[in-house]
């Protein structure tokens, strides 16, 4: 029977907007170290593939801001520790569970991101994992010496490019290439290290990188575009996918597109997972769980639910439209031009008004959302694994740390008796716990 795959989306303090609030969260989840061993350890304790941490490099809606007047940035998640240096961080306190950080491609070099990547599968054992994205927040611009957020399709070619250049990089020595000899005095086989000498539209970079091949070969690639440049990208270098849909019949669509892309690039389909968003609102009994969603409903500020809302609307000021009024036709986003479409599609099938979206938005960040019971919530995945919709879910939480704790300790266990979950890691890696083999370093013969 095939298993699921299971990713915890660590979007501290909580991927509803209100879930820092609620009297069970850990508002201080965002920055205490503490917290994320705990939550990390849980997470290993529930044999979940891997941790998967978001990044931003500024302070959301900060580009509005001229110096004068007020400023009244959104409520909850405005800091958080850099992902790379967190998981990095993480790897002495775990065994087994895989640890992705994101890294733009947008204010990022390659070198750069290659070397700590490789150095962090090391640190790790092997179980190191890059989250390549573009960057959505135009915030990032003002804080790397740019006027202007770049266009969508320029970031994406210039992720292209990177990923190229990084995974040349990663293939800078051979296996066995340090032989670190005492008798001989020979420390490397010269014979297995290469030059890359990469000159593109974008970068121009001569290596060898300083690390030796890592544990892994390279870093486990997520993805986490669903546009159709993202798709582009992702069928071509990612090994897992962090998508949005919310309808089976949708995740089917996707699931199907994005493993066929992949056979295009010549890619083994099964060696490409596809792990929707999926966020849980977990009650022992299903009078519990529509508590809780209540009390966050109740606990929600639409005014901060809006401002997510007008970062996906391009050009066009949301805030002039009647709230309670359809949602009006947007421009083109040059921030996330999926997500966008995903807020349109689902406003004009449900007939959504402004606020209902804005609302949408703020309780799961646009992504499937199940209020339940560990049987209900087992029953969806079960349903969406069993159509072939999926490879397993990127799992969302309100707030931490009681959320992943229940998840842990009552939906796994009813997995687990299904059949759909391990009982135990598979192996040391990453790689291993998704069953991905490592890649063939482009210069061994």
């Amino acid at each position: 029977m095939k298993q699921l795959h299971l990713g915890a989306f660590f979007f501290t303090p909580g991927s509803h907007s209100a879930g820092w609030r609620h009297p069970r969260a850990v508002a201080e989840s965002d920055m205490s170290f503490a917290h994320y061993v705990q939550m990390a350890q849980t997470a290993e304790r529930g044999c979940l593939d891997c941790l998967f941490f978001q990044d931003t490099a500024a302070v959301n809606g900060s580009a509005n801001l001229d110096g004068a007047g007020p400023w009244r940035p959104g409520m909850g998640r405005q800091v958080f520790p850099e992902p790379a240096t967190l998981i990095a961080s993480l790897a002495p306190v775990t065994k087994n569970i895989g640890l992705v950080a994101t890294a733009t491609t947008t204010y990022n070099d390659p070198y750069t991101v290659a070397r700590r990547f490789g150095s962090v599968d090391h640190i790790s054992g092997g179980r190191a994992g890059w989250n390549l994205v573009t960057s959505q927040i135009e915030d990032e611009a003002f804080n790397y010496g740019y006027e202007k957020h770049p266009d969508h399709a320029n970031r994406y070619e210039r992720a292209e490019e990177f990923f190229d250049v990084c995974a040349g990089l990663w293939d800078s020595f051979e296996d066995g290439a340090f032989i670190r000899d005492k008798a001989s005095g020979r420390y490397l086989d010269p014979s297995k290290g290469h030059i890359l000498d990469h000159k593109g539209e974008f970068f121009t970079v001569r290596g060898p990188l300083n690390l030796p091949r890592s544990p892994q070969g390279r870093p486990v690639i997520a993805q986490a575009g669903s546009s159709e440049d993202g798709r582009k990208l992702a069928s071509r270098c990612a090994d897992m996918i962090f998508t949005a849909q919310s309808v089976v019949s949708e995740g089917k669509a996707f699931y199907d597109e994005l493993k066929s892309r992949a056979v295009n690039h010549g890619r083994n389909p099964d060696h490409v997972k596809i792990m929707p968003g999926f966020m849980t609102i977990l009650g022992e009994t299903q009078d519990e769980a529509d508590q809780i969603a209540g009390e966050l409903g109740d606990m929600m500020d639409e005014k901060n639910a809006m401002r997510l809302l007008a970062r996906l609307c391009g050009d066009l000021d949301i805030f002039a439209y009647p709230i309670d009024g359809p949602l009006p036709d947007l421009p083109p986003s040059n921030a996330a031009k999926a997500r966008q479409d995903h807020l349109v599609a689902k406003a004009r099938a449900e007939n959504l008004t402004i606020r209902q979206v804005a609302r949408y938005l703020g309780t799961s960040l646009g992504h499937q959302l199940v209020v339940g019971t560990p049987t209900s919530v087992a029953d969806k995945m079960q349903e969406w694994l069993e159509a072939e919709a999926c490879d397993g879910f990127t799992l969302l939480f309100p707030f931490y740390t009681r959320p992943l704790e229940d998840f842990v300790r009552l939906v796994v266990p009813e997995l687990q008796r299904r059949g759909l979950f391990r009982t135990e890691y598979p192996g040391t890696t990453l790689r291993d716990s998704l069953g991905i083999p490592i890649p063939a370093n482009r210069f061994a013969a």
